[in-house]
């Protein structure tokens, strides 16, 4: 999968430093606190904390090198340069094409790093990515819709070590005088919880949506699509300003995901708790997704959380809604996994994720040689939990029936490596913002069964994962 002048991308990738001074210091009591106090710190224009499997925390800075691709074309920077080339319409196909440079330096030994698997890289896709893979390239729109950034300096916050990589010995001194301070004392002003108004902000605009829902069930009594996961946008009152890593920080401490990140990235902030992953591809070549379909409110009562598990097992369409996105999880995977390799490792698990419960399911597989990481992430994203069955149909209804387009929400955040891993996070559960806008969102699963009083009420659910945790700055 390559698009564009195959000169410009190794011109470009070798103008990328290397992380050439690697060092490793003691672990951190509280990796999650470290990586917010490092974003907070202002180190570099952009950065991203990206917490992983198993409870290992990334944090990533930089500004020099990044990749950004739209529908017409790509534009790669490093050392003060940049490169541009046509997408043709292929913008992933490009994207892929110039991260893969990176891979031909790292392959030729140039780049000396102590780091297996390669040099990472970090991202995001935007929603509207699907368009173009799926249905309506007219709708993909004339923004960005994929951004990487190579960082100058990685941060690895995991249990038994503390691992900093960085291009020069300045960018390594600046980490370890931030990692050497002290641990923040007592919260300041801008780290107070909203303690008003949570249940006012996540109910506005519900009545829309309800009507919204309305006209999605009659789409599918009609025949036209089998479900669509149909969202709602929440604006954040334009006179507070939120808080992106206080946000992070408290709402992370009550959460539970499969993901989290933190980053101000290519025009975007975002504070999230992804419940599922789009894929997670090995450096081996194992693949897999984690559709989580069917849910029910999670709250302080044990006995009243069983009683909600019993009722999501038991409930037509919350099992109707899941059944389906697995059956097409498992004709996505197959489309880029080598035959026989594909299979369903677990089916309809109750998983707690912040104030909900979900349906969960894992299917892997194992890819084709001639398949790589973009190839899968190509074929499964959008996540079928953000869309819909079939997947083309529900892109087209969500375009009739939401309002505006979603950007970040519904895309992925993601971290990659030049050796052929990629883990990306589905971006739900998040506090999106850009330029002096803020917003959350929310859907809901919506098949023939549905009411719009419930799925509000699904939204609503949801929406508390996020809303009593803002915080927002003090000025």
């Amino acid at each position: 999968m390559s698009t564009g002048s195959r000169n410009t991308w190794e011109a470009w990738a070798r103008s990328v430093p290397p992380l050439a001074c690697v060092s490793t210091r003691e672990p951190c009591p509280d990796p999650m606190a470290t990586a917010t106090r490092l974003a907070r710190a202002g180190l570099a224009g952009q950065y991203v904390v990206y917490e992983a499997d198993g409870g290992v925390w990334h944090f990533a800075a930089g500004s020099d090198v990044s990749v950004t691709a739209d529908t017409g074309g790509i534009t790669a920077r490093a050392a003060g340069r940049t490169w541009t080339s046509r997408t043709d319409g292929r913008p992933l196909a490009a994207f892929a094409g110039a991260l893969s440079a990176l891979r031909d330096e790292d392959d030729e030994g140039s780049r000396g790093e102590e780091n297996a698997g390669g040099r990472h890289f970090y991202g995001w896709a935007a929603f509207e990515l699907a368009h173009l893979l799926h249905a309506d390239p007219a709708s993909a729109g004339d923004r960005p819709l994929l951004h990487a950034m190579v960082p100058s300096v990685e941060v690895t916050l995991g249990g038994d070590s503390t691992v900093v990589r960085a291009v020069d010995e300045a960018w390594a001194r600046k980490v370890a005088d931030l990692l050497a301070e002290p641990a923040a004392g007592q919260p300041s002003a801008r780290d107070e919880p909203v303690r008003e108004g949570t249940e006012g902000i996540i109910a506005a605009g519900s009545a829309a949506y309800g009507r919204a829902v309305a006209r999605t069930v009659g789409d599918i009594r009609a025949g036209l699509l089998e479900k669509a996961v149909v969202s709602r946008k929440v604006p954040l009152p334009a006179e507070r300003h939120p808080d992106f890593p206080a946000t992070y920080l408290a709402g992370r401490r009550a959460n539970t995901p499969a993901r989290s990140y933190l980053l101000d990235l290519g025009g975007y902030r975002a504070a999230g708790f992804s419940p599922e992953t789009v894929l997670e591809v090995g450096d081996d070549g194992r693949v897999s997704t984690q559709p989580l379909a069917g849910t029910r409110a999670l709250g302080a009562d044990p006995a009243e959380n069983e009683r909600r598990r019993a009722e999501l097992l038991s409930d037509p369409k919350e099992i109707h809604e899941h059944a389906v996105s697995v059956r097409l999880a498992w004709d996505e995977m197959a489309a880029v996994c080598s035959p026989g390799s594909v299979v369903v490792e677990e089916y309809m698990a109750v998983r707690p994720r912040g104030s909900v419960q979900h349906l969960a399911s894992r299917v892997t597989g194992r890819l084709r040689p001639d398949t790589g990481p973009w190839d899968a992430f190509a074929s499964l994203f959008p996540a079928i939990t953000a869309t819909g069955v079939s997947k083309r149909a529900a892109l087209q209804t969500l375009a009739r029936h939401e309002d505006g387009p979603r950007g970040l929400y519904g895309g992925a955040v993601f971290r990659g490596s030049t050796g052929g891993a990629l883990d990306a996070a589905l971006v739900l559960r998040t506090l999106i913002g850009t330029g002096d806008e803020a917003w959350l969102r929310a859907g809901a699963g919506v098949t023939a069964q549905s009411s719009p009083e419930r799925e509000i009420e699904e939204t609503c659910e949801k929406l508390r994962s996020v809303a009593p945790h803002l915080r927002f700055s003090a000025d």
